[in-house]
C-alpha cells in the first residue's frame, strides 16, 4: 500500500513496468538484422517466423547466433532495468511484470500487427535474469535435447516444460507460476510444431523447411 495522504498508487509502476517491457521486448531483432544483411524480409522466407531458427535458415549462422542473443538479451535487459528501478522494495514483483511484458511484446509485437516470434531465447533470457539458475538449467536443457534430437523446437517445449520445476525447486512457487505462464505462451505458440512433430513433418535444425 502507498501513503495515503501522497496520491500516488504504487501498483502504477508495475502497470508501467509491464508496458516498458512490452516495448523493449517488442524489437524484432530477427527482422531487423535480416533487412539490414540485405536479406530481405524473414518472415517470407522458411516458416515466416522472426526468431534465430528462422534465420538460420538464411544460411547465416552469425546472424541467427545475433538475433538468439539479441532476443535474450532483451529480455533480460526488461527484467535487469525493472530490478535496478524498483530496488529492493518493489523489485520482485516489478522484475516479473517487466518479464511478462517482454514475452508478451515478443510474441505480439505491435508494430507487426502482432505476430511475432515464437518466444524462446527471449523467455530464457528473462528466467536468466530472474534466477540464474533456473535460466542456465533451461538452456542446458535446451542445448541437451537439441544434440539428441535435432529439433529446435522439441528442445524449446522440453526446456520450458521443465522450467516451472526447476523454479519451484531452486526458487520457490512465485517464479516457478511465472514460470508456468512463460511455458503456456511458448507451447501455444508452437502449437503448429507440435502438430509436425507428432506427423513427422517437422524439420531439423539447419534443414529448410518445405
Amino acid at each position: 500500500m502507498g501513503d495515503p495522504g501522497s496520491g500516488f498508487d504504487p501498483s502504477w509502476i508495475h502497470l508501467v513496468a509491464l508496458a516498458l517491457g512490452y516495448l523493449l521486448g517488442s524489437i524484432p531483432f530477427g527482422l531487423l538484422l535480416t533487412r539490414a544483411a540485405g536479406l530481405g524480409d524473414i518472415r517470407k522466407i522458411g516458416s515466416g517466423n522472426i526468431g534465430a531458427t528462422n534465420v538460420l535458415r538464411t544460411g547465416n549462422k552469425l546472424l541467427a547466433l545475433a538475433t538468439l542473443l539479441l532476443d535474450g538479451a532483451k529480455g533480460a535487459a526488461a527484467v535487469l532495468i525493472a530490478q535496478y528501478w524498483g530496488g529492493d522494495a518493489a523489485g520482485p514483483d516489478l522484475m516479473l511484470a517487466a518479464g511478462a511484458g517482454a514475452i508478451l511484446g515478443h510474441l505480439y509485437p505491435v508494430w507487426l500487427g502482432f505476430k511475432g516470434g515464437k518466444g524462446v531465447a527471449t523467455s530464457l533470457g528473462i528466467l536468466l535474469a530472474l534466477d540464474w539458475r533456473v535460466g542456465a538449467l533451461a538452456c542446458v536443457t535446451w542445448l541437451a535435447a537439441a544434440l539428441i534430437f535435432r529439433y529446435s523446437s522439441l528442445s524449446a517445449l522440453l526446456a520450458l516444460l521443465f522450467a516451472p520445476i526447476y523454479a519451484w525447486l531452486l526458487a520457490g512457487p512465485r517464479l516457478a507460476v511465472f514460470a508456468i505462464f512463460v511455458a503456456a505462451l511458448v507451447w501455444w505458440r508452437h502449437r503448429e510444431n507440435i502438430r509436425r512433430l507428432l506427423k513427422g513433418e517437422e524439420p531439423k535444425i539447419g534443414k529448410k523447411e518445405t
